[in-house]
């Protein structure tokens, strides 16, 4: 089952008791720091949880599966995710 934003709400609004459209506004807000944080090429670190990167790929050669033709995939960056060693016991049921 997917996690989506809105169970992220009901949740938050579980837990804390605040009105929905506190809960929004506050998940809102973190997922925005989040994305500026990352688009200013920051890693985020979060305590428990893991580690956001960002790292930069390199121009590399491709091809197009559709018709076999090759082209130049541009360089462009990308997040990765390593998680926490908590997180990791946490998932191995640990």
């Amino acid at each position: 089952m997917t996690l989506t934003k809105s169970r992220i709400i009901d949740s938050v609004q579980e837990q804390t008791g605040l009105p929905r459209k506190k809960c929004d506004e506050l998940v809102e807000d973190l997922l925005e720091i989040i994305k500026e944080t990352l688009a200013s090429g920051e890693d985020l670190m979060i305590s428990g949880f893991g580690k956001f990167c960002v790292k930069q790929k390199k121009a590399r050669k491709g091809r197009n599966p559709a018709t076999g033709e090759d082209l130049m995939l541009d360089s462009r960056k990308v997040v990765t995710f390593k998680c926490s060693q908590g997180l990791r016991a946490k998932i191995n049921g640990g």
